[in-house]
């Protein structure tokens, strides 16, 4: 007789906030720190009614202080526990840089394996939101260049719990990426169960002969969107959710790539230094005889991201990725 696995429909908030307890009931060892996790339950409500059940030594507030939140979970990590540290906004992150890339990165290598760092960096990311100065920054590639950290960023409800507990149960750092503008307006089905999705592989989420589409977090509704649109004129596209973004999932990549001879990468970061630059490197080092025109980029402008009025000039749109894709097949 077949078994019937239960799922429900949430949104991409709610399958975190259900990745969280599934692994607090699981391990003992799992703990949850942050600033206003506890009582009010986080600033976006992803640890809500996780203090109340687990108790306060499992799920506690700390000062406002984003060194001391992963300076103490590094600690923490190396003597056995498996903190989720929770930065209420990436943009808030910087203070926290140093710990990070000097230490948490590193102590594996510098420990020659003694010790490791088995912890998650919750932060919340991306513009779109009409959030205040430095709340919607999206530096995903300051952490792609270390080695020795693992950066993940889910799109969908489904992947942000199995890639949420697979980032638990990692030996290394992971820093696990939500993005803002999709914590409520995604939703899907997601098994009541404990489930995994392998850290390091991205998906095909759609399939076309045309061009290869390239985008993750919240970029990927971006994506699919432009996709659906130029379908309308013949152009079809394969459109990739990277799901991690180090380490990156070459192979999925290359093999799209060779196919289609034709590429766009969209992310919301700004150009010069974005992850988009990688992937070009990517294609060249994989695929560049396949390549029937040069590779397209969708991204965020050099400046910081503007405040309301104009925050929606900064954002990718799926019109500005249909003029990229058009840019391509009509090279």
């Amino acid at each position: 007789m077949k078994t019937m696995i239960k799922s429900k429909s949430i949104t991409l908030i709610q399958s975190i906030t259900d990745g969280m307890r599934t692994m607090l009931k699981e391990r003992d060892d799992v703990i949850v720190l942050g600033e206003d996790v506890g009582k009010n339950g986080g600033v976006f409500r992803a640890t809500d009614g996780l203090q109340e059940e687990f108790g306060e030594k499992r799920v506690f507030d700390t000062p406002l202080s984003e060194a001391g939140i992963i300076g103490t979970s590094i600690g923490m990590a190396m003597n056995g526990l498996k903190p989720i540290a929770e930065i209420q906004f990436l943009g808030f992150i910087y203070p926290a840089y140093e710990q990070i890339m000097t230490h948490a990165t590193r102590m594996r290598y510098r420990s020659l394996g003694r010790f490791t760092v088995p912890m998650v960096i919750r932060a919340p990311y991306g513009a779109g939101v009409r959030a205040p100065e430095i709340h919607s920054d999206s530096v995903e590639a300051l952490f792609t260049h270390m080695p020795g950290i693992k950066v993940v960023c889910p799109s969908t409800p489904y992947d942000a719990k199995g890639l949420l507990i697979s980032s638990i149960e990692d030996p290394d750092p992971v820093l696990f990426l939500e993005s803002l503008r999709s914590y409520r307006s995604v939703r899907g089905e997601v098994p009541d169960e404990k489930y995994t999705i392998e850290i390091g592989k991205g998906k095909l989420v759609r399939e076309g002969e045309d061009v290869t589409v390239i985008a993750w977090g919240a970029m990927m509704s971006v994506a699919i969107k432009a996709a659906e649109e130029v379908s309308k004129g013949g152009i079809s596209c394969d459109v990739i959710d990277l799901r991690t973004l180090y380490p990156i999932d070459k192979e999925i990549i290359a093999k799209s790539v060779q196919k289609t001879g034709r590429c766009v990468i969209i992310h919301e970061a700004h150009a010069t230094g974005g992850l988009g630059n990688d992937i070009v490197s990517i294609i060249n080092d994989t695929s560049f005889l396949y390549m029937k025109s040069p590779i397209e980029r969708v991204t965020g402008a050099d400046v910081h991201v503007p405040f309301w009025a104009l925050e929606e000039h900064y954002v990718p749109t799926p019109a500005r990725v249909q003029e990229a894709i058009h840019r391509v097949i009509n090279f």
